[in-house]
């Protein structure tokens, strides 16, 4: 399973897999970068996006992980699973903000597992973060036991979500915490009306993405039709809810160069992704979005922001 929030591909609300952390769970099932065939990702080509959406999420996330430490007493947390990792930057942050834990990258992908790695000695925690290749669910009890566990946007990858929850909670310690980054609101950069096509553009994009994340949950293997109540699925799991918060992500206009870069790398995986489920005028707003030359186009536009959240939930193995 490869972290791509991520990403991206989840991009409904409560499932934007356009920006975040980034998945590739088992069976090939991409994460993190916008509809699309799942199962051809070449991990090469997409790890410098994931990279950067982790980035530019950085600090919710730091926040996020900062919150655990009041969840899960930092010295008693010794061993953290960041599952679905991609290329490490989350890793990264949760080995910061637990610095007596040995800090394990899983996912599927051994070349994201690389930059995960990469990316740890750059920020100088080389000794305490590990990686573990693993393809999910059939990969889950050899991950070893854990004080936290982490799953960034990624359990909605597995099709039964119950049964891999429970999984998972067999390997929490007692008293240690598991950890779902599931929901919260859709990715937007830009506003309303545009100046191109019909006003209401990105809301559109999320109707047809929600569609095409159906289908993606019901070709699942051992696909349930489960609600999106994350509590009750980790009290299903035998654990104890102990708190949810969302978390967001505000860049305003102007951006940083990074930030416009992501935003043109997602439109054209939504363009390629799920362009066919839009009528024409859709399809050439798109067009023009993606257009260097166009004087109102992604490159160009001076409205371009990056305004999303994401939500954190938690619960405690008794």
């Amino acid at each position: 399973m490869s972290q791509q929030s991520a990403s991206h591909h989840d991009q409904q609300p409560g499932h934007d897999h356009r920006s975040g952390h980034g998945h590739r769970h088992g069976k090939g099932h991409g994460h993190g970068h916008g509809p699309h065939d799942s199962t051809h990702l070449d991990w090469n080509e997409l790890a410098p996006a994931l990279e950067r959406q982790a980035e530019i999420a950085g600090p919710a996330y730091a926040e996020a992980a900062a919150w655990l430490g009041t969840l899960a007493p930092v010295p008693g947390v010794r061993r953290v699973l960041d599952v679905g990792s991609g290329p490490g930057v989350i890793t990264a942050l949760l080995a910061e903000a637990f610095p007596l834990a040995e800090t394990v990258a899983v996912d599927g992908s051994p070349e994201l597992l690389a930059r995960a790695l990469r990316h740890a000695g750059a920020r100088g925690l080389g000794d305490r973060v590990s990686t573990l290749h693993a393809e999910l669910p059939e990969g889950i009890a050899g991950l070893g036991r854990a004080d936290l566990i982490w799953a960034g946007n990624s359990l909605h990858h597995l099709g039964d979500q119950r049964a891999a929850l429970a999984e998972f909670a067999g390997l929490l310690e007692p008293g240690g915490l598991m950890v779902l980054v599931e929901g919260g609101l859709p990715t937007r950069h830009l506003p309303r009306h545009i100046g191109i096509g019909r006003p209401g553009l990105e809301a559109r994009l999320d109707a047809v993405h929600a569609d095409w994340f159906g289908e993606m949950r019901a070709g699942l293997p051992d696909s349930k039709d489960e609600p999106d109540d994350w509590r009750a699925l980790l009290a299903g799991a035998g654990l104890t809810p102990s708190g949810t918060r969302t978390f967001l992500t505000d860049v305003p206009a102007p951006v940083a160069p990074v930030v416009r870069d992501m935003a043109v790398m997602h439109y054209e995986r939504l363009r390629e992704g799920i362009g066919t489920g839009l009528d024409a005028d859709d399809r050439a707003t798109l067009d023009r979005l993606l257009d260097p030359a166009d004087a109102l186009s992604l490159h160009r536009r001076t409205d371009l922001f990056h305004l999303t959240a994401r939500t954190v939930h938690t619960a405690r193995k008794g």
